[in-house]
């Protein structure tokens, strides 16, 4: 079975899953880098590729939070030239991904996640403040975002690579980000429920139990995020997400 009746998960397993929904809501109200850290409790709770199904549907309750706080500073310019590279790279996430063996899906999510820690430290150690301007940089990074979103919800890491190299500031990184990843998630929940079959009505209404958790990591984040400086925030942003990447790296 994808995911066991309420009453069989173990305590360990609810623990992890109500943590990684208050990461979500943390990660939604601005705190980015640290939704790797929901990746990694929730594939130790459960199989790697099962709890991509059962963190989408909370992914897009906390998107749906962010927008309606954040809407104001996003800039669309962004999401319209990221967006749809996006979108193709979801396409070829659900091809490779739906026959993946769970041992080379926890693999392949260790190895995505230690690749943004290195791209993103890269880039942010460049002295040069120029930005990308070049078709194939959104083009690359849009794709392996799409394709890292559908396998492992890990899009968030090359998303944070694209909005860094284009110095985005603060709020308008969140507020852009928000748009985005509600469009990405709501488009990738029929894909799980359909092609995958990894959101069924059983994680659904586990999924019902964990919305208290993104309520109170909105609450926490929204206020965290007021208390944070920009040039904090950038390092703030490479900390979390290398964090990510030790954790699931020892599982």
């Amino acid at each position: 079975m994808l995911l066991a009746a309420s009453f069989d998960i173990s305590l360990t397993a609810w623990a992890l899953a109500f943590t990684a929904a208050i990461v979500i809501g943390l990660s939604k109200a601005g705190i980015k880098g640290i939704a790797i850290v929901n990746v990694t409790l929730m594939a130790l709770a459960f199989d790697a590729k099962a709890s991509t199904g059962i963190v989408v549907p909370l992914l897009i309750v906390g998107d749906v939070f962010a927008v309606i706080y954040y809407n104001r500073h996003a800039n669309w310019w962004y999401i319209v030239r990221f967006l749809p590279w996006i979108l193709f790279g979801i396409l070829i996430g659900v091809l490779i991904g739906n026959d993946l063996d769970e041992g080379v899906f926890k693999i392949a999510m260790a190895i995505i996640i230690l690749l943004s820690v290195i791209m993103m430290y890269w880039w942010d150690r460049r002295k040069s403040k120029n930005v990308p301007t070049h078709w194939a940089f959104a083009g690359f990074v849009g794709t392996i975002a799409g394709i890292t979103t559908m396998i492992g919800n890990l899009g968030g890491a090359f998303s944070n690579i694209y909005f860094l190299a284009m110095r985005v500031q603060k709020n308008e990184f969140i507020g852009t980000a928000a748009w985005l990843f509600l469009i990405i998630n709501v488009i990738k929940l029929p894909l799980h429920i359909f092609v995958w079959e990894t959101v069924t009505t059983e994680t659904l209404l586990f999924d019902l139990k964990l919305v208290p958790g993104i309520f109170l990591g909105v609450f926490l984040g929204v206020r965290l995020v007021k208390l944070i400086k920009e040039d904090f925030y950038r390092k703030m942003i490479l900390v979390l997400t290398a964090l990510g990447a030790v954790l699931i790296l020892i599982k």
